[in-house]
């Protein structure tokens, strides 16, 4: 009888860890899941925000692209130009976008110029020297476009051709190297340069962030 009673004592003993351990193991399931569903949701926001990254990134690559292209679309590139056949001083825009011109200076031998009669008179001498000239200042040039912003005449009225018999052609055509100008223009995007070209140094032009205002040296017409 008594091995009996403990026999049975320990089943119930038995029984009663087995159950113990049932609901330990159920009390930690739920805990389990949840620190498996946190892990998951943390990852979930990782990748979430890994992805929202990237497409920021590729956004922004994107938009500057197309900025790229609309500034290629529509890049002017200025370029002044001197001549003696006939004698006479050219703008074009050999870019694919107006250019806005904004601000011009015209200078002989780095002295800065009103206008174009005292350059010929820096040239010739004082008097009259008659010319054909067309506007710069606040001009938009097209792609394209070329203008023939100043030609000198001679005496009977006309363009100055080659002639190396004549001395007026002779000074003027000495005279024109002398020349320089320094042009701010401006794309349609407000994108800023200042071409600095003329005399026998090649031209430059180079990125300015915006073109100054009128000054006591800007080229008046």
């Amino acid at each position: 009888m008594g091995s009996e009673r403990v026999s049975n004592a320990d089943r119930l003993a038995s029984g009663a860890l087995a159950l113990q351990f049932r609901l330990d193991t159920i009390s930690r399931m739920p805990e389990e899941d949840a620190t498996r569903r946190r892990g998951a949701s943390r990852y979930d926001a990782i990748i979430a925000t890994l992805v929202g990254f990237l497409a920021l990134c590729v956004s922004g690559y994107t938009a500057y692209m197309q900025r790229q292209q609309v500034r290629a679309a529509v890049w002017p590139i200025l370029e002044f130009d001197t001549s003696n056949g006939p004698i006479q001083f050219t703008l074009a825009n050999k870019g694919v976008g107006p250019a806005i011109i904004k601000r011009v200076i015209v200078k002989f031998d780095d002295q800065p110029m009103k206008n174009w009669y005292e350059v010929l008179e820096k040239i010739l001498g004082p008097g009259y020297h008659p010319g054909e000239e067309a506007d710069i200042s606040g001009h938009v040039f097209s792609p394209g476009e070329l203008r023939n912003v100043f030609t000198p005449h001679g005496e009977d009225g006309n363009p100055l051709k080659f002639d190396r018999s004549n001395p007026l052609w002779e000074k003027l055509n000495t005279g024109r190297n002398h020349v320089t100008v320094e042009i701010c223009y401006s794309s349609t995007l407000g994108e800023c340069w200042t071409l600095r070209a003329g005399g026998t140094n090649p031209g430059s032009i180079t990125p300015t962030p915006h073109c100054p205002t009128s000054s006591a040296t800007t080229f008046q017409q």
